[in-house]
C-alpha cells in the first residue's frame, strides 16, 4: 500500500466575526500518498484555502480557530504543535506556493535573498552557499541567466517568471509534500501551461506528493491521480480522476464539469456554457441537510432535512449525496 503523509480527519477551521461563526471548514477528511498529485477544487469560497492554510497552521488567531479535528503528518497530529515546532516542518517537510505571484514575494529583496534566507533558516547553510543554491534552484525552473537574475528583484520578473520563482523558493529545501493554491491564477494560458509541466517535472525529479488547489477542471485532468470536490466547507465527492469525469456521480460536480468549455465541439456545435444557478449559502449559518439543496435540481424533501453522509460508490469513489 502507498504510504500516507497527510491525513486530515473531521478538521474544523471556524473564523469570529461581528455576525457570527463562520464555518470556513466544518469537518473535512482528506488524505494524500507519497508521490501522489491530489486535486482540491470547488468555487470560490468553498473551503480549498482556509483548508491549505490550516495544515501549515497559518491561520490567524484571533479570528481563526481550529473547532476540532486532526492533522496527520505521517501519523504525527500537527494542530497541537507550537511555532517552534512548526516552524521545523514549514519549508523543509511541508511547502506552499501561494495564490498571488505578484505579492507574494517580498519587493524590497532580491529573489536570491528571498530563497538564501529559506535555506539558511532550515539547512544551516552559510549566505555563499545559500545563494549559490538559489542560483541552482532558479536554473532548475528555467530561468534565463540564473547566476545574474538571482540578484534582481520581483519587479523586474514578469508574472510567469515570479510564479517561477515561488515554486524555486518552496522547493529549495526538497519538501516531501507541495501545497500549490491556484498557481496559474492570473496567468496566460501558455504560461499556465509552462508552470504545470514545470511542477510535474519537479514532482518527479524530487518524489514529492503535490495538492493542486484550483477552480479549473481542465487543469486537474490533466495533472491529477485524484480528485476532490469541496463545497461550502464540506468534501461532497472523492475519486480518481477517470472515474470522476467519466462517472461523476454529485450534481454539484457534474454541473462543474458541464461549465467546461469543449474545444473539440466548437466548430461543429454552438453550445452555451452550463452554469450552476444560485450562488454558495452563507457559511455564518448554512442551511440544514445538504448544502448544495437549493441549487441543485434534483433535490428532494430529503436533502433539505440532514446532512448525507459520505458513502462509497466504487472504488476509491465517495460521494455525499442521497441519490
Amino acid at each position: 500500500m502507498a504510504e500516507t503523509l497527510l491525513d486530515i480527519r473531521g478538521l474544523k477551521t471556524w473564523f469570529a466575526t461581528d455576525d457570527g461563526m463562520v464555518r470556513a471548514v466544518d469537518g473535512i477528511d482528506l488524505s494524500i500518498n507519497r508521490g501522489e498529485t491530489v486535486g482540491v477544487v470547488g468555487e470560490s469560497g468553498c473551503g480549498k484555502t482556509v483548508t491549505a492554510r490550516s495544515i501549515l497552521k497559518l491561520i490567524d488567531m484571533p479570528p481563526g480557530r481550529f473547532e476540532g479535528g486532526q492533522i496527520l503528518w505521517q501519523g504525527r497530529d500537527l494542530l497541537p504543535l507550537d511555532a517552534a515546532d512548526m516552524d521545523r516542518i514549514r519549508a523543509r517537510e511541508i511547502a506552499i506556493v501561494f495564490q498571488e505571484p505578484m505579492t507574494s514575494l517580498n519587493p524590497v529583496y532580491t529573489v536570491g535573498d528571498q530563497i538564501a534566507e529559506v535555506l539558511r533558516e532550515h539547512e544551516k547553510l552559510t549566505r555563499r552557499k545559500a545563494i549559490d543554491r538559489a542560483v541552482e534552484m532558479l536554473s532548475l525552473v528555467n530561468i534565463p541567466n540564473a547566476k545574474a537574475r538571482v540578484h534582481d528583484y520581483p519587479h523586474q520578473f514578469s508574472g510567469g517568471m515570479r510564479q517561477r520563482v515561488m515554486i524555486a523558493l518552496a522547493l529549495s529545501c526538497r519538501p516531501k509534500l507541495l501545497i500549490a493554491d491556484e498557481p496559474t491564477t492570473a496567468l496566460d494560458v501558455t504560461i499556465q501551461a509552462q508552470i504545470l509541466e514545470l511542477m510535474q517535472e519537479m514532482k518527479s525529479r524530487f518524489g514529492m506528493a503535490i495538492m493542486l488547489i484550483t477552480h479549473a477542471m481542465g487543469v486537474v485532468a490533466e495533472t491529477c491521480q485524484r480528485v476532490i470536490v469541496m463545497y461550502a466547507g464540506k468534501v461532497v465527492e472523492e475519486a480518481p480522476v477517470a472515474a470522476l469525469f467519466g462517472s461523476p456521480r454529485h450534481p454539484y460536480t457534474q454541473g462543474l464539469i458541464r461549465s467546461i468549455p469543449r474545444v473539440d465541439r466548437a466548430a461543429t456545435h454552438k453550445e452555451r456554457l452550463e452554469a450552476i444557478p444560485g450562488t454558495v449559502p452563507s457559511l455564518l449559518d448554512p442551511p440544514p441537510g445538504c448544502r448544495f439543496a437549493q441549487r441543485c435540481r434534483f433535490a428532494t424533501d430529503v436533502c433539505r432535512q440532514a446532512m448525507p453522509p459520505l458513502k462509497q460508490v466504487g472504488p476509491g469513489h465517495f460521494v455525499r449525496c442521497v441519490l
